[in-house]
């Protein structure tokens, strides 16, 4: 059972939503990342989503990407932030998934990545533009080096999509809220429960929710019906404004958050 199985245990039983933070390592320096992860654990995030920094992040919004030209320009590779997980296990037992596009790991060698991956204290990957169907050679690799493989749900994903996701992935379901790219927004289309409750009836793995959700009020209507809610671009937005006390005001938005998230 890896550690994201286990959390997702540990938390039904607290009848808890997992929280689970998502920010671009290397923004706004490698350096930094470590501090920032201890931050957001210790504020109460469950799961820790590590974006790789990437010069064409398609899926995502102005917010992720500049935070990935931030960190590109400071010269982050995915080697840095493999030795920043392996930094992080130091001190830390917090599940960690490494977010990103397909390019970056097929560039490192699949074989060597897993292989570090595992060795650094990585717990899973999900690839944005890698579907189901084109899978298979990661796939066998990652379960090799007992690295889960997440997958996405969009809210038009059919059943039949929903089977091929629950028979391929592991981990959890990431179902994105919206079909767009990533970036906080006021207002979220709650109409998701009933697709939640359809992926569920076919899926084993726990359901979470992400693109778009920026406040406490919003984590609570998801936690509500979803095994996790996912925050992102909202927290990125923190780091990139923050002049000063970053610790203190992401904490006290995580701090929030992680209360919301309880049923």
């Amino acid at each position: 059972m890896s550690r994201i199985d286990k959390k997702f245990v540990e938390l039904k039983e607290q009848n808890k939503a997992a929280l689970v933070c998502y920010i671009t390592a290397g923004d706004p320096d490698i350096n930094s990342t470590k501090d920032i992860v201890y931050n957001l654990e210790k504020s109460g995030a469950d799961i820790i989503e590590l974006g790789i920094p990437f010069s064409d992040p398609m899926a995502d919004g102005p917010t992720i990407q500049l935070a990935s030209e931030r960190a590109l320009a400071k010269g982050t590779s995915l080697k840095d932030v493999l030795d920043s997980v392996a930094e992080i296990r130091n001190n830390s037992d917090i599940p960690i998934i490494l977010f990103g596009y397909y390019n970056p790991f097929l560039a490192y060698g699949l074989e060597q990545f897993c292989k570090d991956a595992r060795s650094a204290g990585a717990d899973g990957v999900l690839v944005v533009d890698l579907p189901p169907e084109e899978s298979s050679e990661f796939k066998d690799v990652l379960e090799e080096h007992g690295l889960n493989l997440i997958f996405l749900l969009a809210p038009t994903s059919d059943k039949e999509r929903i089977e091929l996701v629950s028979k391929n992935g592991s981990g959890f379901i990431y179902l994105v809220s919206v079909t767009g790219v990533t970036g906080a927004r006021p207002d979220m289309n709650y109409s998701l429960e009933e697709l939640t409750v359809e992926i569920k009836k076919i899926s084993k793995l726990p359901v979470g929710i992400g693109f778009g959700v920026s406040s406490a009020a919003q984590a609570k209507e998801i936690a509500s019906f979803s095994d996790a809610v996912i925050v992102g671009s909202a927290l990125i937005k923190i780091i990139e404004n923050c002049n000063d006390d970053l610790a203190g005001k992401l904490s006290d938005f995580v701090n929030g958050l992680s209360e919301a998230c309880y049923r």
